[in-house]
């Protein structure tokens, strides 16, 4: 990377950034907390998301780096970034170089002789991941340590790719179509997504092209009666909404109602008037929908580790401990919601993790107690083979009752 200047804002947002990511909070909110009430440019939070997800994202590394230890305190953050900017060729007039060059350079060689360490993973992920992925895992510990990219689908109920990618353009917005996900395009360049006339207008969501993959291996079509049973703040929601031309019944449900309240707003931006949300408040609410579902997705809670380059602070807090309650939650809600599936009708079983523990592991699980299901296809959506986040999908379908 060439020698570039950080200003003292830029600078002092992303010692914010991870000083309340080191603190527990997630990125998302971080983000939203470090850019309230300020009249950034688009660039500006460009450089303050890359610099702060690229450190987040490599935490140990650089910690070690530093000579300091995890878990860091607020005062190991000015050193923190002072080897940062060193390794990345930057310079802020507000943090200055820790080390001499021949002692920087003779530290990074030292660290550097641990692969896991130069790919930020964490001790527990490497654990995971090799005993889990074997000779597949160091590929995939390397593409999950890398830059996201940015994806948007485009809204089939108001446009089409090709139409999105000439209005984006007229914009500033630089993108490319996606092989392999027909709703996707890539974006090329950091100009701002959500400040374009084409995003009010409901022509586009930001959505990894993996998941929207995974929308698709649903396979709904217009007039069926679907339910997206995790739905969270709806981005497969408006996906199938739109695969569905609008016809038919499409039930949003989640157990929490903020989430199913920011569904709503941006249903209502994409012009996605078949969609109802329903708050899941007991076993009752899935009962009384039984058997009458053509189409159910589950996309389950789970651990994030397909999505790592996204949410890096994932690594960094409780996601060890959580597995197993993940692990029993993902089939409990495989087992239970499968319930509203009608015979012949397809249920497809998604994560956003790279896992087979939470994965194939399970749905063999679930079809060895549940005979009544058969498995159609499944797809694990590999990081190192497609650039996109890493998820799994398991197509299942109910013949009989």
């Amino acid at each position: 990377m060439s020698s570039a200047m950080l200003s003292v804002e830029q600078t002092e947002l992303i010692n914010a950034v991870i000083e309340h990511a080191i603190a527990g909070a997630t990125l998302d909110r971080v983000y939203a907390k470090a850019f309230a009430g300020k009249r950034l440019a688009a660039s500006d939070q460009a450089v303050i998301t890359t610099h702060a997800g690229g450190l987040l994202r490599k935490l140990n590394f650089y910690t070690a780096l530093a000579g300091r230890q995890l878990p860091l305190t607020p005062q190991d953050i000015k050193p923190l970034l002072a080897v940062y900017f060193q390794h990345q060729a930057l310079h802020s007039p507000a943090v200055k170089s820790l080390l001499a060059p021949a002692d920087f350079a003779k530290r990074l060689e030292q660290v550097s002789t641990d692969l896991a360490l130069v790919d930020g993973c964490p001790a527990w992920l490497d654990e995971l991941g090799q005993r889990q992925l074997g000779e597949r895992w160091p590929a995939e510990r390397a593409a999950l340590a890398c830059e996201p990219t940015r994806f948007i689908r485009a809204n089939l109920l108001k446009t089409n790719v090709e139409k999105l990618a000439k209005r984006l353009a007229k914009e500033g917005v630089s993108t490319k179509a996606v092989a392999g996900a027909p709703t996707a395009l890539e974006v090329l360049n950091t100009a701002s997504l959500f400040r374009t006339e084409t995003y009010n207008d409901g022509w586009f969501e930001q959505q990894d092209a993996g998941s929207q993959i995974v929308a698709e291996a649903l396979d709904v079509k217009p007039g069926m009666r679907v339910v997206d049973a995790c739905a969270g703040n709806g981005g497969k929601t408006l996906a199938l909404a739109a695969m569905m031309q609008g016809k038919g019944r499409l039930l949003a449900m989640d157990v929490e109602q903020w989430k199913l309240d920011n569904l709503k707003k941006r249903a209502k931006r994409a012009q996605a008037h078949n969609i109802e949300t329903r708050l899941i408040t007991s076993s009752k609410t899935i009962k009384r929908i039984a058997l009458t579902a053509d189409r159910v997705l589950l996309d389950v809670p789970c651990s994030g580790l397909g999505v790592l380059k996204r949410h890096p602070d994932t690594k960094w807090g409780d996601t060890e401990s959580r597995l197993p309650v993940l692990a029993e939650l993902q089939q409990h809600i495989l087992t239970s919601y499968s319930r509203m599936l009608k015979v012949d009708g397809i249920l497809v079983y998604s994560t956003c993790s790279i896992m087979p523990n939470e994965n194939h592991l399970q749905v063999q699980r679930f079809l060895a107690e549940k005979p009544q299901f058969e498995l159609l296809d499944e797809q694990t959506i590999w990081p190192s083979e497609t650039g996109f986040d890493g998820f799994y999908w398991a197509k299942i379908k109910r013949v009989a009752e």
